[in-house]
């Protein structure tokens, strides 16, 4: 894993200020309590220029999760996709990972968090495919983890909030350290859940399968789109509970996220999945969506925008 790489603004709350002043207090509310709503958006090079993949969508799920925590935001969706599509071009970056958030600063010292002042930074840097280009082309092992995703009205798993990625770590870690490049958690009823920080899909008899928004998963805007695409491909999709022994039988598994894009699944727990090698399904939704993402089909579905130059 490669450390974040620095670029040089980060918006905040309205103006633009150097990296290394963006700062919180050590005792900050969401420092201490992991209350802070987030987005991970990717911004692509495109023939058009840099474009930002479905940036309303993600930062409509945003404010989402800001209500549900009942966070003060000052900001619409359409000043924050301004500061979004500023940053990339104060940054002049091609392509590039961005990360809106939101969190409660100083002030608050128990659960309530009144008196903690609500703060937006708007940072970006450049990343590249996050488990790696060999993962995309030949699939990656994954394991089920040892930890269950959390249970339907305890943590609310629709929010994207800090305080829900420690899940994810423990899962990633435990994987990590097993030899496996991927964890995939379950649900507390025992059915299938998400990775660390993906959505997952099987696909089984040539149907495509994936788990429904149940109240254990983040609705995915990666996930969101691949349904379309293949929806309009012809594809049989299934939105349904699934068994953990799917995966071991199913005919192709993949992953899917903001970061980690579509990436292939060629063995879980050590069980080979199909052939072994990438499916003709993930490959089609996989370069579907990269040609789109990247510009290099036209943007049927209104899904980029362009970042102005100059």
């Amino acid at each position: 894993m490669s450390s974040l790489p620095p670029t040089e603004w980060i918006w905040r709350d309205g103006e633009f200020v150097p990296w290394a002043d963006a700062t919180l207090h050590v005792l900050s509310h969401s420092m201490q309590f992991g209350s802070a709503a987030f987005e991970g958006i990717r911004a692509y090079a495109t023939p058009q220029g840099p474009a930002i993949f479905r940036l309303r969508e993600h930062l409509e799920r945003l404010v989402k999760s800001v209500r549900i925590y009942r966070l003060e935001l000052d900001y619409t969706v359409d000043q924050l996709t301004e500061a979004c599509v500023a940053t990339v071009a104060k940054n002049n970056m091609d392509a590039c990972y961005i990360r809106p958030m939101i969190v409660r600063g100083f002030g608050a010292a128990g659960m309530i968090p009144t008196g903690s002042p609500t703060h937006v930074f708007v940072p970006c840097w450049p990343w590249g495919t996050y488990l790696g280009a060999h993962a995309l082309e030949h699939g990656i092992a994954a394991c089920v983890s040892s930890w269950q995703r959390v249970a339907p009205n305890t943590i609310p798993a629709m929010a994207k909030v800090a305080g829900n990625y420690l899940s994810g770590q423990l899962i990633k870690m435990e994987a990590v350290a097993n030899g496996y490049d991927e964890g995939i958690a379950l649900s507390p009823s025992g059915m299938l859940s998400e990775g660390s920080g993906q959505n997952v899909f099987v696909v089984v008899d040539g149907v495509l399968h994936t788990t429904p928004l149940d109240g254990t998963i983040l609705g995915g805007i990666t996930r969101a789109s691949l349904i379309r695409i293949a929806h309009d491909a012809g594809y049989q999709v299934r939105e349904q509970h699934i068994a953990r022994e799917t995966l071991y039988s199913a005919e192709e598994v993949f992953i899917a996220g903001t970061a980690s894009e579509v990436t292939p699944v060629t063995s879980v727990d050590r069980i080979r999945i199909g052939t072994g090698k990438v499916g003709p399904i993930t490959r089609f939704l996989q370069t579907r969506y990269l040609d789109i993402v990247s510009g290099r089909v036209p943007d049927e579905y209104g899904w980029l925008t362009h970042v102005p130059r100059g």
